[in-house]
């Protein structure tokens, strides 16, 4: 709506005058009926201190195009309460005759039909004239008004320009238009700025409460930002790092900025920082900052302790160990006593080897072990020796640097130790480890430290080595297949762990325990072991021990039957022969039958496993992925495919 018709509009005079009426509104009034004073007063101005000295500025400047003229300017809030007024002194001597003061209220409902008051109720510009006051005291005025608005479209005042009723003019009223006009783009820049420092300061909490190291800087390495915590990891203050340049504070900033220039992605990579104190490794990420147009701008560093990255990354992968003593099934009191001292030996320092048949639990134990330990909450990290190719073992152990061989990540990529950093390494059948890596194992172990391959920086490491084998290394030291010096170097604190043979007494409470969590865990009803199978389960030989007999129950839960092995062939069976699986020959009789009752129930697992290992040319990394798998239930496979094979005198199961 242009001026002109706001001016011309005369129906909001008729509908105010109707809702004076309707309010009872003296005509003689001159005074407000409503005029706060004192602290009430006090408490308004503060309470609007922002309206008010927005507004003031551009009062002043509209009361001096008319200064001279007889005319004063009002402004109120949104209830037609005076904030402030400025005018000439003999027209503003007569308003305050009225008590046109700060504090009165010009709403129509006390004092009636005014420009300020109607352009609350109506929320446009508007003028009122002479007789279209509803009070006859303010006859011989001419008021022009516009509602003031805040940025969210609210009415939150009004500002007012008054003169003698002769003065009247249209242009009045323009000039009191732009004045609010004015008035709410200031409040809109000053909401805006207000915004934009909100957000900088929330941006500013917000990354100086992530619990990395960030700064930015221009392509020349000129620092431009920091972080509260990239300060503290560097020993500068932030002043003194926005001093300096990122070629004297990063080591790699030729590499990193050729990277950003030519968009290529340099994220987790390993770097050393030059900081006041020392030379630090660091793990660094970088972001390119790019404008509207896709121009690179800045860069963003993100740099993280190697330890917190190695931390956040186990617990994404998995490096945790999940059992605890109070976990480990079993009543016999020899096996109580290897418990007790394995308790007694957990938190230390020193390697430990545990030695023990394939399925005695090596691995239960080496994790029980790490979550008794002060290092519970830092990394495990397995690594079986005999699983991985040997071409890849050394690689897998100590990691490498970018480049450093055919089909290696141009970043590079720690190894298990560097993973391990922290907490515990687990060496399973650390008998299969070939005689080189034996050599740099030992390096390790003795001065801490590893090297990745291609590189020659060395790498502090706090690892724990807890080993496992199968075999016995004793006699793969006499036969010269182990290092003498490695065995004792691991054999500190032995634990040799108890076939399941030698603690039958633990049969009955780990057939139950098997059977109840199995069968939740695939949804089936839990066989009843009568006491006839029962006491076949303890004149048998386990020689795959606790594993084999989780296999048996695990097979009874799939079948809802006792597997043949354990059950007599009539009532005229000798049971002494039956009891005589003690033998030998029995016993490779009934061990082959087991195995293969097992084996046909996975025989197309089996293959499969094999066509992708085969197919991935013995990688178990990308067949694991492939198989959709993780690589340690891939290691358990084929540890599992081979024991039994291997105890089998003919597979034909799996030609």
């Amino acid at each position: 709506m242009s001026i002109v018709e706001m001016a011309t509009e005369k129906d909001y005079i008729i509908n105010s005058h109707k809702r004076c009426r309707e309010y009872k509104v003296e005509k003689e009034r001159i005074f407000s009926k409503k005029i706060i004073t004192g602290k009430e007063l006090f408490k308004k101005l503060e309470a609007k201190r922002e309206l008010i000295d927005t507004a003031e500025l551009y009062m002043t400047q509209l009361y001096n195009f008319v200064k001279g003229s007889n005319f004063f300017s009002i402004i109120t809030d949104e209830e037609g309460c005076i904030l402030s007024i400025i005018g000439d002194s003999g027209i503003l001597s007569e308003a305050f005759s009225f008590k046109m003061v700060p504090g009165a209220y010009m709403d129509e409902w006390s004092i009636g039909t005014n420009s300020m008051g109607t352009t609350l109720v109506e929320g446009k510009p508007l003028q009122v004239s002479g007789n279209e006051h509803y009070i006859k005291a303010y006859h011989r005025w001419t008021c022009s008004a516009s509602p003031i608005r805040n940025p969210r479209g609210e009415i939150i005042g009004s500002i007012d320009l008054t003169g003698y009723s002769e003065s009247v003019n249209l242009h009045t009223l323009g000039m009191v238009v732009a004045a609010a006009n004015a008035i709410e783009e200031i409040l809109n820049i000053k909401r805006y700025t207000e915004e934009l420092s909100m957000t900088k300061k929330f941006t500013e909490i917000i990354i100086d409460s992530i619990d990395a190291g960030i700064l930015t800087s221009d392509l020349r390495g000129n620092i431009i930002t920091v972080n509260q915590q990239v300060s503290d990891m560097f020993g500068y203050r932030p002043d003194e790092m926005r001093l300096m340049k990122m070629c004297n504070l990063l080591e790699d900033w030729g590499n990193v900025k050729t990277s950003v220039m030519n968009k290529q992605s340099f994220t987790n990579v390993d770097v050393f920082v030059n900081s006041r104190r020392k030379k630090l490794q660091l793990n660094l990420s970088v972001y390119p900052h790019l404008d509207d147009e896709h121009h690179l701008m800045n860069i963003v560093f993100v740099f993280m302790e190697v330890k917190k990255v190695r931390k956040m990354a186990n617990r994404i992968m998995g490096h945790q160990a999940i059992y605890t003593f109070d976990k480990i099934i079993g009543q016999d009191k020899n096996f109580l006593r290897i418990i007790e001292y394995a308790k007694k030996i957990a938190d230390s320092r020193s390697n430990v080897l545990i030695m023990g048949e394939s399925g005695t639990g090596k691995e239960l134990f080496s994790q029980a072990i790490h979550n008794y330990n002060c290092r519970k909450d830092e990394p495990f990290v397995v690594l079986n020796c005999g699983a991985i190719p040997r071409n890849l073992i050394e690689s897998e152990l100590f990691g490498y640097e970018g480049g450093a061989y055919t089909g290696a990540k141009s970043t590079g990529q720690p190894g298990k130790f560097e993973i391990a950093d922290g907490g515990t390494i687990f060496l399973d059948e650390i008998g299969e480890m070939p005689l080189d890596m034996q050599t740099r194992l030992l390096r390790v172990l003795e001065e801490g430290t590893v090297s990745r391959v291609g590189s020659v920086k060395e790498i502090v490491v706090d690892v724990r080595v807890i080993a496992a084998t199968n075999k016995d290394l004793k006699e793969e030291v006499r036969k010269g297949n182990f290092r003498k010096d490695l065995y004792y170097r691991l054999n500190v604190i032995p634990i040799k762990l108890l076939p399941l043979r030698e603690r039958k007494a633990d049969i009955p409470i780990l057939s139950q325990y098997f059977m109840e969590r199995i069968s939740v865990k695939l949804n089936k009803k839990s066989v009843n072991i009568n006491d006839e199978t029962m006491k076949s389960f303890l004149e048998y030989e386990w020689p795959g021990n606790v594993r084999e007999l989780e296999n048996t129950i695990e097979l009874m839960v799939n079948t809802g039957t006792i597997p043949d092995s354990f059950i007599k062939a009539d009532s005229c069976t000798d049971a002494k022969a039956f009891a005589a699986v003690n033998q030998n020959e029995l016993q490779q009789d009934v061990t082959m039958k087991t195995m293969e009752e097992n084996l046909k129930l996975e025989v197309m697992e089996v293959r499969h496993i094999m066509k992708v290992l085969e197919l991935y040319k013995g990688n178990v990394t990308l067949a694991a992925k492939a198989l959709g798998i993780g690589r340690n239930t891939l290691y358990r496979k084929m540890e599992d495919i081979r024991t039994i094979c291997s105890e089998i005198e003919h597979c034909s199961i799996l030609e």
